[in-house]
């Protein structure tokens, strides 16, 4: 058995999961999430516990079996508690704002990097080098974290750029004269 698949989801006060043969739905105090499921695995409902199960031990069932405990999962916690990841913007002049429905970044291009924020997620900027994206979705506030991230990844000669709070960045040495 998966050791992911086969560990039961006790959902948290407020939390209501239906599940029937094709998808799972997930409500909470924060939104509501959906998500089709694999013809290979059952999801079931008793007593507030979810439960994954497998139709039999062939490759493919086993490979979705912790992969759908681990989508429905991912669910519950966002809609009760949320997800979030943090970003800072190093450099000299870098700088964003967010201006109604667009993240706008000073990233030392000859312009300002204009970024529409997607449906269900909420990005905040404080001391103008901190964002933080928030949202329900794990899966989207990866993605919007990374599509942030591309438009300057750090520099391994300056250190300048946006990275995300936490990561590491070696500084490499350059040229010696």
């Amino acid at each position: 058995m998966s050791r992911v698949g086969k560990s039961p989801i006790t959902l948290p006060s407020g939390v209501a999961v239906t599940a029937n043969a094709s998808s799972v739905e997930v409500k909470g105090p924060k939104g509501s999430l959906s998500q089709a499921i694999v013809s290979l695995v059952s999801v079931s409902v008793d007593d507030n516990v979810v439960t994954v199960t497998r139709a039999n031990d062939s490759k493919p069932a086993r490979a979705n079996h912790g992969l759908m405990r681990a989508l429905v999962n991912n669910m519950v916690v966002g809609v009760s508690e949320g997800f979030k990841k943090e970003l800072t913007v190093i450099g000299v002049g870098y700088r964003a704002d967010v201006k109604g429905k667009n993240l706008v970044m000073q990233l030392g291009y000859s312009h300002p990097v204009n970024y529409p924020i997607p449906n269900g997620i909420g990005i905040q900027v404080d001391k103008s080098n901190n964002i933080t994206v928030s949202g329900i979705d794990k899966q989207q506030v990866g993605q919007v974290s990374a599509e942030i991230r591309a438009f300057r990844k750090p520099d391994h000669y300056k250190g300048k750029g946006v990275r995300y709070v936490g990561e590491y960045v070696r500084i490499k040495q350059g040229k010696s004269s």
